[in-house]
Protein backbone atom coordinates (compact mmCIF):
# COMPACT_ATOMS: atom_id res chain seq x y z
CA UNK A 1 0.00 0.00 0.00
CA UNK A 2 1.01 3.88 -0.91
CA UNK A 3 1.96 5.99 1.96
CA UNK A 4 0.33 8.31 0.58
CA UNK A 5 -4.05 7.71 -0.70
CA UNK A 6 -6.83 9.42 -1.59
CA UNK A 7 -9.42 7.75 0.53
CA UNK A 8 -12.75 6.67 -1.19
CA UNK A 9 -15.89 4.61 -0.93
CA UNK A 10 -14.14 2.36 -3.45
CA UNK A 11 -10.75 1.00 -0.74
CA UNK A 12 -12.02 2.66 2.27
CA UNK A 13 -12.49 -1.62 3.17
CA UNK A 14 -8.96 -2.09 2.04
CA UNK A 15 -7.92 0.94 4.29
CA UNK A 16 -9.30 -0.49 7.46
CA UNK A 17 -8.43 -4.18 6.51
CA UNK A 18 -4.85 -2.72 6.68
CA UNK A 19 -5.26 -0.97 9.79
CA UNK A 20 -5.18 -4.25 11.21
CA UNK A 21 -0.89 -4.26 10.75
CA UNK A 22 -0.48 -0.79 10.45
CA UNK A 23 -1.08 2.56 11.39
CA UNK A 24 -3.20 4.81 9.46
CA UNK A 25 -3.56 8.87 9.75
CA UNK A 26 -7.31 9.95 8.45
CA UNK A 27 -6.67 13.43 7.09
CA UNK A 28 -10.31 15.03 7.18
CA UNK A 29 -9.99 18.02 4.97
CA UNK A 30 -11.51 20.36 2.20
CA UNK A 31 -10.47 22.49 -0.78
CA UNK A 32 -12.27 25.55 0.91
CA UNK A 33 -10.61 25.47 4.17
CA UNK A 34 -7.00 27.29 4.12
CA UNK A 35 -6.33 25.90 7.72
CA UNK A 36 -6.86 22.16 5.96
CA UNK A 37 -4.72 22.73 2.83
CA UNK A 38 -1.47 23.57 5.47
CA UNK A 39 -2.32 20.88 7.86
CA UNK A 40 -2.30 18.75 4.67
CA UNK A 41 1.51 20.08 3.39
CA UNK A 42 2.52 19.42 7.45
CA UNK A 43 0.83 15.39 7.22
CA UNK A 44 2.59 14.83 3.58
CA UNK A 45 5.70 16.03 4.77
CA UNK A 46 5.37 14.03 7.94
CA UNK A 47 4.76 10.75 6.08
CA UNK A 48 7.68 10.89 3.67
CA UNK A 49 9.93 11.58 6.86
CA UNK A 50 8.76 8.73 8.58
CA UNK A 51 9.19 6.36 5.68
CA UNK A 52 6.90 4.26 5.60
CA UNK A 53 5.74 4.26 10.13
CA UNK A 54 2.14 5.32 8.96
CA UNK A 55 -0.41 5.47 6.05
CA UNK A 56 -1.78 9.02 5.14
CA UNK A 57 -5.05 8.18 3.99
CA UNK A 58 -6.19 11.64 2.82
CA UNK A 59 -10.64 12.43 2.80
CA UNK A 60 -11.56 15.55 0.80
CA UNK A 61 -15.08 15.77 2.45
CA UNK A 62 -16.36 17.89 -0.53
CA UNK A 63 -16.52 14.74 -2.87
CA UNK A 64 -16.63 12.20 0.29
CA UNK A 65 -19.49 12.82 2.94
CA UNK A 66 -20.33 9.62 3.15
CA UNK A 67 -16.74 9.04 5.25
CA UNK A 68 -17.30 12.29 7.02
CA UNK A 69 -20.32 11.39 8.35
CA UNK A 70 -19.49 7.78 9.43
CA UNK A 71 -16.59 9.07 11.32
CA UNK A 72 -18.73 12.10 12.59
CA UNK A 73 -16.58 14.61 11.74
CA UNK A 74 -18.17 17.84 13.18
CA UNK A 75 -15.00 20.16 11.68
CA UNK A 76 -11.95 20.55 9.89
CA UNK A 77 -9.85 19.62 9.36
CA UNK A 78 -9.71 16.96 11.39
CA UNK A 79 -7.21 14.12 12.14
CA UNK A 80 -7.39 10.57 13.40
CA UNK A 81 -5.30 7.50 14.12
CA UNK A 82 -6.74 4.57 12.90
CA UNK A 83 -5.45 1.11 14.24
CA UNK A 84 -7.07 -2.17 14.15
CA UNK A 85 -10.10 -1.11 12.70
CA UNK A 86 -10.73 2.16 14.59
CA UNK A 87 -9.99 5.14 16.06
CA UNK A 88 -7.36 5.58 18.84
CA UNK A 89 -6.53 8.93 19.09
CA UNK A 90 -6.47 12.48 16.86
CA UNK A 91 -7.06 15.98 17.00
CA UNK A 92 -9.26 19.23 15.19
CA UNK A 93 -7.70 22.26 14.30
CA UNK A 94 -4.01 22.83 12.86
CA UNK A 95 -0.98 21.56 15.26
CA UNK A 96 2.36 21.48 14.32
CA UNK A 97 4.79 19.00 13.09
CA UNK A 98 6.64 18.67 16.43
CA UNK A 99 2.93 17.90 18.28
CA UNK A 100 1.53 15.62 15.99
CA UNK A 101 4.95 13.55 16.16
CA UNK A 102 4.43 13.66 19.39
CA UNK A 103 1.09 12.16 19.04
CA UNK A 104 1.87 9.64 16.72
CA UNK A 105 5.34 8.56 18.57
CA UNK A 106 2.71 6.61 20.77
CA UNK A 107 1.27 4.33 18.46
CA UNK A 108 3.70 4.15 15.72
CA UNK A 109 6.18 1.37 15.59
CA UNK A 110 9.48 1.91 16.41
CA UNK A 111 12.65 2.07 13.82
CA UNK A 112 13.71 -1.14 14.54
CA UNK A 113 10.37 -2.76 14.61
CA UNK A 114 9.67 -2.01 10.81
CA UNK A 115 13.17 -3.13 9.80
CA UNK A 116 12.22 -6.45 11.51
CA UNK A 117 8.93 -6.36 9.88
CA UNK A 118 10.80 -5.45 6.75
CA UNK A 119 13.28 -8.13 7.21
CA UNK A 120 10.39 -10.61 7.48
CA UNK A 121 8.62 -10.25 4.28
CA UNK A 122 12.47 -10.51 2.67
CA UNK A 123 12.76 -13.81 4.64
CA UNK A 124 9.13 -14.94 3.60
CA UNK A 125 10.52 -14.45 -0.10
CA UNK A 126 13.57 -16.51 0.77
CA UNK A 127 15.89 -13.67 0.51
CA UNK A 128 17.94 -13.72 2.79
CA UNK A 129 20.35 -10.82 1.40
CA UNK A 130 17.99 -8.45 1.77
CA UNK A 131 17.20 -9.31 4.96
CA UNK A 132 20.88 -9.08 6.35
CA UNK A 133 21.52 -5.03 6.73
CA UNK A 134 17.96 -4.25 7.85
CA UNK A 135 18.36 -6.93 10.87
CA UNK A 136 22.11 -5.89 11.68
CA UNK A 137 20.47 -2.58 12.25
CA UNK A 138 17.68 -3.39 13.91
CA UNK A 139 20.11 -5.44 16.34
CA UNK A 140 22.24 -2.83 17.18
CA UNK A 141 19.07 -0.21 18.08
CA UNK A 142 17.32 -3.45 19.86
CA UNK A 143 19.57 -6.45 20.80
CA UNK A 144 16.62 -8.87 21.67
CA UNK A 145 15.78 -12.12 21.24
CA UNK A 146 12.77 -11.45 18.56
CA UNK A 147 15.72 -10.21 16.51
CA UNK A 148 18.55 -12.13 16.79
CA UNK A 149 16.54 -15.23 16.03
CA UNK A 150 15.44 -13.64 12.76
CA UNK A 151 19.07 -12.54 12.42
CA UNK A 152 20.36 -15.87 13.32
CA UNK A 153 17.97 -17.86 10.78
CA UNK A 154 19.73 -15.34 7.93
CA UNK A 155 23.22 -16.22 8.62
CA UNK A 156 22.22 -19.94 8.65
CA UNK A 157 20.59 -19.39 5.13
CA UNK A 158 24.13 -17.50 4.13
CA UNK A 159 26.14 -20.00 5.65
CA UNK A 160 27.88 -17.60 8.22
CA UNK A 161 27.77 -20.60 10.82
CA UNK A 162 29.72 -18.86 13.39
CA UNK A 163 27.69 -15.35 13.48
CA UNK A 164 24.40 -17.65 13.91
CA UNK A 165 25.98 -19.95 16.63
CA UNK A 166 26.95 -16.40 18.80
CA UNK A 167 23.43 -15.46 18.20
CA UNK A 168 21.62 -18.79 19.58
CA UNK A 169 24.14 -18.94 22.16
CA UNK A 170 23.04 -15.46 23.47
CA UNK A 171 18.93 -16.00 23.93
CA UNK A 172 18.22 -16.62 27.47
CA UNK A 173 15.91 -19.43 28.25
CA UNK A 174 12.90 -17.64 28.43
CA UNK A 175 13.69 -17.28 24.72
CA UNK A 176 14.56 -20.19 23.67
CA UNK A 177 10.93 -21.06 22.01
CA UNK A 178 9.81 -23.70 19.05
CA UNK A 179 11.86 -21.40 16.85
CA UNK A 180 14.76 -21.23 18.44
CA UNK A 181 14.71 -24.87 18.32
CA UNK A 182 14.41 -25.09 14.68
CA UNK A 183 17.37 -23.28 14.21
CA UNK A 184 19.57 -24.97 16.85
CA UNK A 185 18.67 -28.51 14.46
CA UNK A 186 19.56 -26.30 11.58
CA UNK A 187 22.63 -25.14 12.83
CA UNK A 188 23.91 -28.46 14.25
CA UNK A 189 22.59 -30.15 10.81
CA UNK A 190 24.89 -27.49 8.92
CA UNK A 191 28.03 -28.14 11.04
CA UNK A 192 27.81 -32.12 10.45
CA UNK A 193 27.56 -31.29 6.95
CA UNK A 194 31.17 -29.55 7.20
CA UNK A 195 32.85 -31.85 8.98
CA UNK A 196 34.06 -33.31 6.08
CA UNK A 197 36.56 -36.20 5.74
CA UNK A 198 39.16 -34.16 4.81
CA UNK A 199 39.08 -32.04 7.00
CA UNK A 200 39.51 -34.70 9.82
CA UNK A 201 42.10 -36.58 7.96
CA UNK A 202 44.20 -33.24 7.94
CA UNK A 203 42.99 -33.28 11.59
CA UNK A 204 44.91 -36.18 12.02
CA UNK A 205 47.75 -35.51 10.12
CA UNK A 206 48.14 -32.15 11.96
CA UNK A 207 47.77 -33.89 15.51
CA UNK A 208 50.67 -35.74 14.61
CA UNK A 209 52.82 -33.15 13.23
CA UNK A 210 51.97 -30.11 14.82
CA UNK A 211 55.08 -28.20 13.70
CA UNK A 212 54.13 -28.81 9.68
CA UNK A 213 53.22 -25.36 8.33
CA UNK A 214 52.18 -26.59 5.03
CA UNK A 215 48.87 -29.11 6.86
CA UNK A 216 48.10 -26.17 8.55
CA UNK A 217 47.77 -24.00 5.69
CA UNK A 218 45.74 -27.11 4.19
CA UNK A 219 43.79 -27.77 7.62
CA UNK A 220 42.82 -23.58 7.72
CA UNK A 221 41.98 -23.43 3.90
CA UNK A 222 39.50 -26.67 4.41
CA UNK A 223 37.62 -25.20 7.33
CA UNK A 224 37.54 -21.61 5.64
CA UNK A 225 35.67 -23.80 2.79
CA UNK A 226 33.50 -25.52 5.38
CA UNK A 227 32.37 -22.05 6.42
CA UNK A 228 34.13 -23.05 10.03
CA UNK A 229 35.78 -19.70 10.02
CA UNK A 230 36.44 -19.31 13.68
CA UNK A 231 38.60 -22.59 13.47
CA UNK A 232 40.31 -21.28 10.94
CA UNK A 233 41.25 -18.56 12.28
CA UNK A 234 42.40 -19.74 15.55
CA UNK A 235 44.25 -22.49 14.10
CA UNK A 236 46.22 -19.71 12.10
CA UNK A 237 46.77 -17.21 14.94
CA UNK A 238 48.15 -19.53 17.01
CA UNK A 239 51.83 -19.82 15.29
CA UNK A 240 51.56 -16.34 14.51
CA UNK A 241 51.63 -15.24 17.95
CA UNK A 242 54.86 -17.58 18.02
CA UNK A 243 55.85 -15.77 14.46
CA UNK A 244 54.39 -13.13 12.51
CA UNK A 245 56.38 -14.11 9.04
CA UNK A 246 55.69 -18.13 10.08
CA UNK A 247 56.05 -19.83 6.42
CA UNK A 248 57.96 -16.77 4.83
CA UNK A 249 54.48 -14.70 5.61
CA UNK A 250 52.22 -17.42 4.05
CA UNK A 251 50.32 -17.97 7.29
CA UNK A 252 49.57 -14.43 7.48
CA UNK A 253 48.68 -13.97 4.27
CA UNK A 254 46.17 -16.67 4.29
CA UNK A 255 44.98 -15.12 7.73
CA UNK A 256 44.26 -11.89 6.01
CA UNK A 257 42.74 -13.69 3.19
CA UNK A 258 40.35 -15.08 5.43
CA UNK A 259 39.63 -11.80 7.18
CA UNK A 260 39.35 -10.41 3.86
CA UNK A 261 36.56 -12.95 2.68
CA UNK A 262 34.80 -12.58 5.38
CA UNK A 263 34.07 -8.68 5.19
CA UNK A 264 34.65 -5.54 6.81
CA UNK A 265 31.12 -6.02 8.75
CA UNK A 266 31.87 -8.99 10.32
CA UNK A 267 32.55 -9.85 13.80
CA UNK A 268 35.02 -12.32 13.72
CA UNK A 269 36.65 -10.58 11.21
CA UNK A 270 36.93 -7.86 13.53
CA UNK A 271 37.83 -9.44 16.65
CA UNK A 272 40.67 -11.65 14.73
CA UNK A 273 41.75 -8.23 12.83
CA UNK A 274 42.21 -6.58 16.26
CA UNK A 275 44.22 -9.80 17.34
CA UNK A 276 46.58 -9.11 14.41
CA UNK A 277 47.26 -5.41 15.21
CA UNK A 278 47.99 -5.94 18.41
CA UNK A 279 50.94 -8.52 17.25
CA UNK A 280 52.16 -5.79 14.85
CA UNK A 281 52.01 -2.61 16.97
Amino acid sequence: MENILELTKENIQQVVDASMEQVIVLAFWASQSPESLTLMQTLESLSQQQNGRFVLAKVNCETEMEIANYFQIQNLPTTLVLHEGKPVDGFAGVQDAAQITEMLDKHLPTQWQLKLNQARVFLSEQNAIGALPLLKEAYAEQAIAEIALALADVYLSLGALEDAKALLDSVGLADQDSYYQSLKAKLALALDAADTPEIRKLQADFEQSPNDMTTLLDLAKALHQAKRNDEALELLFTPLQQDVAALDGKVKGLFLEILTALGQGNTLANQYRRKLYTLLY
